[in-house]
Parts: C-alpha cells; structure tokens; sequence
C-alpha cells in the first residue's frame, strides 16, 4: 500500500496533509505508539524499523482514495524506530464506517527505502480501538455517523478482526475527550 509515496510521508504528525495541499483532518486527538519487537531476537526492541502508518478520517473517508479527498494525503505517514522499537503518530481518533470495526492499518518495513520507494513490507496488520472508547469519541460533534456503524458491527464479526476478536490487535488506550487519547500496542515481527 505504501508505494513511491511522496516526499514529506516521513513524519510523525500526520493530521495535515503535505505537500501542495495544506487540508488538516479534524476530530478528537490521538497518539498512535506501537513498539516493534523482533521475534527473531528474543522479542527485543526492532530499532529501525520504518512503519507506514494510515487510517480514515472522522468522517470515515481515506485520503487519496475516497471521494472528496483524493487530493489529500492526511492520516497517513512513515516514522521511523528508535532503538526502544518505538514509532509514535499523532493523529485523530478515525471514524467507523459500515461494516468495519474502528481501526488504523500499519506495515512494517526493515528499511525506509523498502517503506517509501515500494518495497515489501515484513509484517502488515491492523490496530482496532476499544468499544467504550469508541463510544464516548463517537458521542462528540463531527463523529455522529460513527455510532451508528458501530452499533451495526462487532470485533467478532468484523472481516479482519474476526479471526481472534483482535487479542493480538486490542490497543491500550488512555486519555479523554477533551485532553485527547494515547493508543499503545506491541507488534512482534
């Protein structure tokens, strides 16, 4: 999903489009960390790691490919691992749209090259947030379709998180409305 993106991907806040489109995605705040592990080296951290990070605005549309945004390219973007195995986004809490719970997708690269120029990505997944939490942010302004979607889904029945009602996937999240929210997750690779 991440070929040939543009200059400017490689960035920690992606509520802003970047280049010549200057658009910024509203909703309530939230800060993505995933710390990457390697698998093959006793689950330590996976320092360099690139993740290409992306979700759906609040009004559950995916820049450059949903009508009305496809000359955007906010909520997604590259960062890279520091020796803790750690990337960190800030971003806005995404919408749920019909028929998917509420989730940001992620791929994992060995190197930013391989993240920003099409290479193959070692692991691809998704995050999926908490119900009570996805409650309470649908409840605010600019989220009203989203509490709809979610009385119409579940983690179990959801196409991708249905395999194991997203154990592996499930974020932490801590925060509020007001102050905005912090997502957690470790991602063995």
């Amino acid at each position: 999903m991440c070929h040939a993106l543009e200059d400017g991907v490689v960035r920690s806040d992606l509520r802003s489009s970047f280049g010549s489109s200057t658009t910024t995605a509203g909703g309530v705040p939230l800060t993505i960390s995933l710390t990457v592990t390697d698998t093959a080296n006793g689950c330590g951290p996976y320092a360099g790691a690139e993740v290409y990070l992306w979700h759906c605005d609040r009004e559950g549309r995916y820049s450059m490919y949903s009508d009305g945004v496809t000359g955007e390219n906010y909520l997604r973007g590259v960062q890279e691992a520091g020796d803790d195995g750690v990337v960190t986004f800030t971003t806005i809490f995404p919408a749920c749209y019909s028929g998917r719970w509420p989730h940001a997708h992620f791929e994992v690269y060995p190197t930013l090259a391989d993240a920003t120029g099409g290479g193959e990505p070692v692991s691809t997944s998704q995050l999926a947030l908490p119900e009570d939490v996805c409650a309470t942010v649908f409840a605010v302004e600019g989220y009203e379709q989203s509490m709809q979607n979610l009385s119409q889904v579940s983690l179990q029945r959801d196409m991708v998180f249905s395999d194991d009602g997203a154990d592996q996937q499930l974020v932490a999240v801590s925060g509020d409305v007001d102050a905005g929210y912090t997502a957690t997750l470790t991602v063995p690779i």
